[in-house]
């Protein structure tokens, strides 16, 4: 799916702003929407989530659906245009309207849907829109969440009388089986946009690189009535708006003699832009040339090998919650560069795409992940027999890599995060690595494939061991063993002795300590910021003795919200950075160390 540009041929329209809003109680929202659905609605920003807009707890826990509507008009000048309706991210099933007229419904909310509207919206005409939204989360939903009624921190214990009271008076809740707010609403960006009636529908370009020469395979869709005698052409411009190259045809190889490479900041992430146009259409996409692939212990990058320096994320602030924002995306990529880190994962769920063209353009590494955490945790009979959400899995699979597959800065995805693999092994290697396969040949490009794995039983594990690089989350001195660092690294040896004879490449890819900024001890003890130092030294001294490990990523880049619960306190504080961005000590620390690791050669 194409983001949406425009140019002198396409226009579009933002109808982000102020909508009128309203928390439903109902158990269902119809497809035939009474006139009166709007009676006592408020006013909220868009894009943004719902939750944190208000001083009311009603929208802070808000558990259903909820209602956003506005009028939207279209110029005149934009008629014989064909029209479309494009939302980003509706978290997590929408239901949209248009004059009180259902349009379509969308499960997901992470990744774009739009439709057209041509026939239902003609130019000068005053029309309201509706969209119903859904927060709920359920087994069948990604993210998890849990249909038993217990939240993922803390405890309902049913063997108490008063509890199991409460929890049969209490009103309907969310409870995530994940440790991240779970922010609702119209969290990126609604907009029209306009195209000829016969378009560029889609574009997948796959740079490759030989010596000096840069390939571009390339391949247009089009849609709508095909133009007689119209044909594609694909123009590429280097840097400095200069042709380079040019072929004519819906797929085909383009060649760029002496073509510069994308690499990773510091170095020079080069984009080139290749122009498509067809009949009255045009439009423009940024790429790279630059190639990935994992060899034997190594993952290379342009053939030489990578170290991941760097975090896992999230979308997050205050007010906003998990909504767009462009200023705190340009504020956290200038802080990974004063880190001297260079990548991050996207846990845990598809970033806002305006954020991976940040990172093709300022040379940030990005692991791309969907929004499946926790699928089968918790469970005491064989989970995947059971699962209602393969069929959901593969659809977001479809669309991430639809949405992502053209940037540079993508050099694998991950499939999800913390399933469990080890009490039921056998099923879920067969629900794993048949995605894996699937996510494989989705990809035009074929970048590596993993999932990340949770602290269970690696021994068991029968899926992690297959993935092209072995990712794992692991709290050695926080959650088990904690405090005691010595025995935490004895235990992690343990393990990375184990992934060793897997001969294949391991990272990192959380671990961390919960750290009150502003907690000082001078004998380094739990959530004090000396001891998230020396927790991160003494594991990190441990990384750096491996020839095949190939990167460190923190948990978290910065303080970010949670459900409350006794195990957190106005939120998850294992950032090295605090919620507003302030720098703990882990962050200096941090800061200094990669500043001596380079980004190719460290392990050779």
């Amino acid at each position: 799916m194409l983001y949406p540009k425009s140019n002198e041929i396409r226009a579009i329209i933002d109808l982000g702003g102020i909508w009128e809003f309203k928390l439903s109680k109902a158990s269902d929202i119809s497809k035939e929407l009474p006139d009166d659905i709007m009676k006592d609605s408020e006013l909220i920003a868009v894009p943004a989530s719902y939750n944190d807009q208000k001083e009311n707890p009603a929208y802070r826990n808000h558990c259903g659906w909820a209602l956003y509507q506005r009028e939207l008009m279209i110029p005149t000048c934009h008629d014989g245009q064909r029209l479309v309706l494009r939302f980003d991210a509706v978290t997590h099933k929408a239901r949209v309207y248009l004059g009180g007229e259902f349009l379509c419904e969308h499960k997901g909310g992470f990744l774009p849907f739009e439709i057209d509207v041509t026939d239902r919206l003609g130019a000068g005409v005053t029309a309201v829109l509706t969209v119903a939204v859904d927060n709920r989360v359920d087994h069948s939903t990604l993210p998890v969440g849990n249909e038993n009624g217990t939240a993922f921190f803390g405890s309902d214990n049913p063997w108490v009388p008063s509890v199991a009271a409460a929890k049969e008076w209490r009103e309907p809740q969310n409870f995530p089986n994940f440790d991240f707010f779970n922010y609702a609403g119209i969290n990126r960006p609604v907009r029209l946009y306009t195209t000829p009636k016969s378009y560029i529908k889609d574009l997948t370009l796959v740079p490759d690189v030989k010596e000096t020469e840069g390939t571009l395979h390339y391949s247009v869709d089009i849609g709508g009535e095909k133009e007689e005698g119209e044909r594609v052409t694909v123009t590429v411009f280097d840097d400095a708006g200069h042709e380079v190259a040019r072929g004519e045809g819906q797929k085909g190889t383009i060649t760029v003699s002496d073509a510069k490479l994308w690499w990773p900041w510091p170095g020079t992430p080069y984009l080139y832009k290749a122009v498509v146009t067809y009949g009255n259409d045009k439009y423009d996409l940024s790429f790279g040339f630059r190639t990935v692939k994992v060899e034997g212990k190594q993952f290379l990058i342009n053939g030489q090998p990578f170290y991941f320096k760097g975090f896992s994320k999230h979308e997050d602030s205050s007010f906003r919650g998990r909504g767009l924002d462009m200023c705190l995306n340009v504020k956290d990529i200038n802080l990974i560069h004063w880190f001297h880190a260079n990548s991050f994962r996207t846990s845990h769920y598809p970033y806002a795409e305006e954020m991976y063209d940040l990172c093709d353009r300022e040379g940030i590494v990005v692991i791309d992940e969907t929004p499946a955490v926790g699928i089968a945790c918790g469970a005491t009979q064989d989970p995947y027999e059971a699962l209602n959400v393969r069929e959901h899995h593969e659809q977001v699979l479809r669309d991430l890599i639809d949405r992502d597959k053209n940037h540079p800065c993508i050099v694998m995805w991950s499939m999800g995060n913390e399933p469990d693999t080890s009490n039921f092994p056998q099923p879920a290697f067969e629900y794993w690595s048949s995605l894996y396969k699937l996510t494989h040949s989705l990809d035009p490009a074929d970048r590596p494939v993993t999932f990340v794995s949770r602290q269970n039983d690696y021994t068991k594990d029968l899926v992690t061991r297959t993935m092209d690089v072995v990712c794992i989350n692991r709290y050695y001195g926080w959650y088990n063993l904690s405090g005691d660092m010595n025995s935490a690294c004895y235990a992690l040896n343990l393990e990375l002795d184990f992934w060793e004879e897997m001969n294949k490449p391991v990272m990192m890819t959380e671990y961390g300590a919960d750290t009150i900024a502003g907690i000082h001890m001078t004998v380094p003890e739990m959530f004090s910021e000396e001891f998230q130092v020396e927790y991160y030294k003494r594991l990190n001294e441990e990384f750096d003795k491996r020839d095949y490990f190939i990167g460190e990523h923190a948990w978290n880049f910065a303080d970010y919200g949670t459900i409350q619960g006794c195990m957190r306190m106005d939120g998850n504080k294992k950032g090295l950075l605090t919620r507003e961005r302030r720098p703990k000590m882990a962050a200096h620390y941090f800061r200094d160390r990669w500043a001596k690791i380079p980004d190719f050669g460290y392990k050779k």
